[in-house]
């Protein structure tokens, strides 16, 4: 079998604001194998500022694979333990390499066409004005779920936002979810809750920064609005460790990311810790190419969530791959009729 890494920058469609900073353009990495009958194709994608594997080494890591990648799936699974978005690429690759159509990965009434996915629509933060916008867009687009990004403009800005949006719309017809990306400090985080909680919300993603569980227990406990665990997943290595976490601080939900966490290996293990305290989850994809958003979206089909997702990331780049995935009214489906273009202009590591 031959191994082969191609490496590819996304580009955005227009600056995206997180509570980490604007994003103009983002590295990935495709991952190609090859044998006497077929090819395989996993993506690579790590997050600048954000992933555990955010490393100097990280290319030298993606050789490494290349050069050993006779161990086979699992043996190098386990030795990419602190690579966990290699590790998801490996996943992805080797089952590509077995499917009869290298794209369809878990074959189900999804890939046929028959059947879509709800997803959120993702509202990017910036100005006001640019905001209302994207969630004017949104609505008209059929989304019946929004989740905004908070924390990196003015709160009350940000509170306004989301008035105007009850004012037209109530919690039966549009859900709202939100981000903060750990923005809130802890001394003002439950007064900030507390205020959010007027425009009935869903629930918060990580209200604040990581590796505070004492704090986000005290949040979890007081709070009038559910609250998800995202970024306090990363670096969360061991069933043990995974365990306590979830006991200590007791969140709602739970927001996997597998380029994050593990691939779809490290998903199943925090799916089976949360169910063991009744604990809900909804898969996001993490800026992957739609390499990288067909493969959590064919694997997240499978496990009959009935949340909304976070798989909505497709259309960010001007020079995404070419896919038959496509978001309409809210859903994300598989159109049979469209083709996958892999052919990119990248470079071989």
């Amino acid at each position: 079998m031959k191994a082969r890494i191609l490496k590819h920058k996304l580009h955005f469609k227009q600056p995206s604001g997180t509570s980490r900073g604007v994003l103009h353009d983002k590295q990935t990495w495709f991952l190609i194998l090859e044998n006497e009958s077929s090819v395989g194709v996993g993506e690579f994608s790590m997050l600048k500022g954000l992933s555990i594997d955010d490393r100097p080494d990280y290319e030298q890591k993606l050789q490494w694979v290349c050069d050993n990648i006779h161990l086979g799936e699992q043996s190098l699974y386990a030795e990419l333990s602190e690579f966990p978005s290699i590790q998801f690429g490996v996943e992805m690759a080797f089952r590509s390499l077995i499917s009869q159509d290298p794209f369809q990965l878990f074959p189900s009434t999804f890939t046929q066409g028959k059947s879509s996915i709800p997803i959120n629509g993702l509202v990017w933060m910036g100005t006001k004005e640019f905001m209302n916008q994207q969630i004017k867009e949104k609505i008209e687009n059929g989304f019946d779920c929004i989740k905004l990004k908070i924390g990196a403009i003015d709160f009350e800005t940000e509170c306004q936002i989301l008035q105007s949006i009850r004012d037209n719309f109530s919690a039966a017809e549009i859900e709202i979810r939100v981000d903060a990306n750990g923005a809130f400090s802890s001394p003002q985080a439950l007064e900030k809750l507390k205020r959010l909680s007027d425009f009935t919300i869903h629930s918060i993603e990580q209200p604040i920064a990581v590796n505070q569980w004492d704090a986000m227990a005290a949040l979890c406990e007081q709070s009038p609005i559910d609250i998800a665990l995202d970024e306090e997943l990363i670096g969360v290595l061991s069933t043990s460790k995974r365990m306590k976490l979830l006991e200590t601080i007791q969140p709602h939900y739970l927001i996997l990311k597998p380029s994050l966490i593990g691939g779809w290996q490290g998903s199943e293990s925090w799916i089976e810790a949360a169910q063991h305290h009744n604990i809900a989850w909804w898969a996001t994809s993490a800026l992957e190419s739609n390499i990288g958003l067909n493969a959590i979206a064919q694997w997240v089909f499978l496990k009959q969530n009935p949340l909304k997702q976070g798989l909505g990331t497709g259309a960010l780049y001007t020079n995404n791959i070419e896919a038959p995935l496509e978001v309409q009214k809210g859903y994300l489906s598989y159109n049979q009729q469209s083709q996958w273009d892999f052919k990119l202009n990248a470079s071989c590591l």
